[in-house]
């Protein structure tokens, strides 16, 4: 994509990576990414807000070639993950003269990721200004909404936001300003709950501190450029806040059919109790839209066979992926069947330590689930039901 300009004076110069489909080899990429990147233009100085991924240096440069930018002041290095960072030394190659201005510890995280030299910085503090000449930027220090270094930049004059990570998407599209919000919002959905989740409560804190700048635009670091913020920060303040759905999560493997059986059973029983239920078969479903839907359930049951005395690798790892990303879950229970016996419930209860769960009794078939096992799924349906009436999510 070509430099675009998003308001007089502001320009975008990043990259899109249509073909990426995996991000820290952990993430898919359904729709791609984009790495951010903004010139702004002073009557006195230039400054690139983010560098673009390392293999994506060369579209920074030709959009800084055909942006016209004949140099660069400052390079504001707002969070030093290098899909945000890692073209800053190619940048300083051809601007040699160009100062990069971040916080103390996003410089000490460059200087270990990038190696680039302690001369090269000017270090920033928590609402520290830098005059342009008629453009004034503004840091905000945001640590752990993502990582601990990382800062928003304000722009006071054209009330511009440079979130960084924070309220964007993994999204490629053809111009950087918002032009599908369905399509935006749920990539923006998907990209919280994989990424900012785990920080809600930061978030919370941020967003109380962000009421009091008057924002006219966002400019994110991944994903497109809001022109009506609330769009954005509205998703954000109920994705963050304590409310949840009527709704339960069943990430399932079944080996032989037996759990699968259990799950169906489940399954029905749920929606007889008025109960919104999506099973996830584990082997087959995409990690991240798991993930999507923990933004807002309320229960989640894990549905595992035993492997060798435990928990099937592919549920650990959804139990593991729960844990690590804390939803504002409210119950979890684990259901399965196994053969000669096992730890299955000990492992997965062992991986959902860390939520603030009430756990609910598991059921648990010794080979294929029989009355009394089709009983129990009942009662745990059923405790589910009043569970989520209690919390007034079911009328």
């Amino acid at each position: 994509m070509a430099a675009t300009e998003i308001k007089k004076n502001i320009t975008w110069v990043g990259a899109l990576d249509w073909d990426r489909r995996l991000f820290d080899e952990l993430i898919p990429l359904p729709d791609g990414t984009s790495y951010n990147s903004y010139i702004v233009r002073g009557s006195e100085k230039v400054a690139l807000i983010d560098a673009v991924d390392p293999v994506k240096a060369g579209d920074l440069l030709e959009n800084l070639q055909e942006a016209g930018v004949t140099r660069i002041d400052y390079i504001v290095s707002q969070h030093a993950e290098q899909d945000h960072s890692g073209a800053i030394p190619e940048v300083l190659e051809i601007f040699p003269e160009a100062v990069v201005v971040t916080n103390e510890k996003c410089k000490a995280m460059l200087m270990d990721l990038l190696l680039i030299p302690e001369g090269k910085f000017r270090v920033v503090a928590d609402g520290e200004k830098l005059d342009l000449g008629g453009k004034t930027l503004e840091f905000i220090l945001a640590p752990w909404v993502h990582w601990p270094e990382t800062m928003f930049t304000y722009l006071r004059e054209d009330k511009v936001l440079f979130s960084c990570d924070f309220l964007g998407a993994h999204l490629a599209q053809s111009r950087p300003l918002l032009s599908d919000e369905t399509r935006t919002l749920r990539a923006a959905r998907r990209y919280f709950a994989e990424i900012m989740m785990p920080f809600r409560l930061q978030i919370r804190k941020h967003l109380e501190k962000l009421k009091g700048l008057e924002i006219e635009m966002i400019a994110p670091s991944h994903g497109v450029v809001y022109p009506r913020p609330a769009l954005i920060l509205d998703a954000y303040n109920e994705w963050i806040s304590d409310r949840t759905r009527n709704l339960v999560l069943i990430p399932f493997v079944s080996m032989h059919g037996s759990t699968r059986e259990m799950v169906e059973h489940l399954t029905g029983a749920l929606v007889r109790h008025g109960v919104d239920v999506i099973p996830f078969n584990l082997i087959h479903t995409d990690i991240g839209e798991l993930a999507n839907e923990l933004v807002d359930a309320s229960t989640v049951v894990l549905a595992s066979p035993t492997v060798l005395g435990g928990a099937h690798p592919a549920v650990a790892y959804a139990a593991f992926l729960a844990n690590a990303l804390r939803p504002k879950l409210k119950f979890a229970s684990i259901i399965g069947s196994y053969g000669w016996g096992g730890r299955a419930v000990e492992n997965l209860l062992a991986s959902l330590g860390g939520l603030k769960v009430e756990l609910l009794d598991p059921v648990l078939a010794k080979g294929c689930p029989k009355e009394g096992d089709f009983q129990a799924l009942d009662k745990l349906a059923a405790a589910i039901a009043a569970k989520h009436r209690g919390i007034g999510v079911l009328p």
